[in-house]
């Protein structure tokens, strides 16, 4: 009932203000580990001050992306810039002491506590404030001489954010932070997040195979499948350029009219069903959407309403 027409491009949209030099770039870069290939020709940028949600599922070289960001694994083939610098050689460790990070699981020494750690981190960073790192500590109620090792997950996440803000770091790197957590701690750890980040410089950078995560915090976010970014844009210009349509089938029932979409470059992401339903689900390439009049679509057909969830998971399972 839905005729296969398929218009697609794997290049993500160009940033929406090219004046604007990135503080990190990825131009065409690639990683293999042997005959596996990890990432291919990825293209991300990412600006000063915004938040940057970098959104996949387990597995698909996210983490791998953020180990080049910071100097600590070389790219195959291509270019990753950082500060207007490229990450090779000692520059990515000086790189490193801007940038601060917190990763999914977080590793103390047990018997350090939150003193004992910031004194050691204070040698590490030149920008770092130990009058902001007790601040921090506070304000996240931590403990400032109880061990780190009787700390909860959610703890343990907090102090690592304490100590990467304290640094003052001019770009912030948070790798599936949230992982683990349960709901009160993940909602409480973001808030945390979008206040401290409200009242400072920093650009933020975060990885999350959870949409929810980033979804009231983001300015823009790329989507990672299978290595390679399949978008790049703000989170409510893919709610508006993605629309679902659905139809209960009857013998009266027609295909849905894709050919009068022409003139307006689009993507089948979904289409499917069975003898009873069929649905499609259209992203639209540019900004450009055609008004579809509801009333004039073809008996049974009706538009549906989709979360931002529904929209990531459609356009991840149309690659596999």
């Amino acid at each position: 009932m839905v005729d296969q027409l398929i218009v697609d491009t794997d290049a993500p949209p160009p940033l929406e203000d090219s004046s604007v030099e990135p503080l990190v770039s990825l131009s065409n870069v690639s990683k293999r580990y042997g005959k596996l290939s990890v990432l291919e020709n990825l293209n991300l940028q990412v600006k000063p001050g915004e938040i940057y949600g970098f959104l996949g599922r387990n597995g698909a070289g996210k983490s791998t992306a953020i180990r080049l960001m910071m100097g600590i694994s070389p790219p195959t083939s291509g270019t990753v810039t950082v500060f207007d610098k490229p990450m090779r050689g000692s520059r990515g460790a000086k790189a490193r002491r801007h940038i601060g990070f917190v990763a999914q699981e977080q590793t103390f020494y047990p018997w350090m506590t939150p003193k004992r750690l910031g004194k050691f981190m204070r040698g590490l960073y030149p920008d770092w404030s130990d009058e902001r790192y007790r601040a921090l500590l506070q304000r996240f109620q931590l403990p400032f001489d109880r061990k780190s090792g009787s700390f909860s997950g959610g703890m343990k996440a907090r102090l690592a954010l304490s100590m990467a803000l304290a640094s003052n770091p001019r770009l912030l790197i948070l790798d599936e932070p949230t992982a683990g957590m349960d709901p009160v701690a993940r909602r409480e750890f973001l808030s945390l997040i979008k206040g401290e980040v409200q009242n400072s410089d920093t650009t933020v950078f975060f990885s999350t195979h959870l949409i929810g995560d980033i979804e009231s915090l983001a300015d823009r976010i790329g989507i990672l499948d299978g290595g390679r970014l399949v978008y790049e844009g703000s989170l409510q210009e893919l709610s508006n350029r993605t629309a679902r349509f659905f139809a209960t089938i009857t013998t009266d029932t027609d295909a849905f009219p894709l050919d009068e979409l022409q003139g307006h470059p689009f993507e089948v992401i979904h289409a499917g069903g069975d003898t009873t339903q069929q649905s499609v689900i259209l992203r639209w390439l540019s900004a450009d959407r055609p008004n579809i009049d509801v009333s004039n679509l073809p008996l049974g057909w009706q538009e549906t309403p989709m979360s931002l969830e529904d929209i990531f998971v459609a356009m991840i399972l149309q690659k596999h």
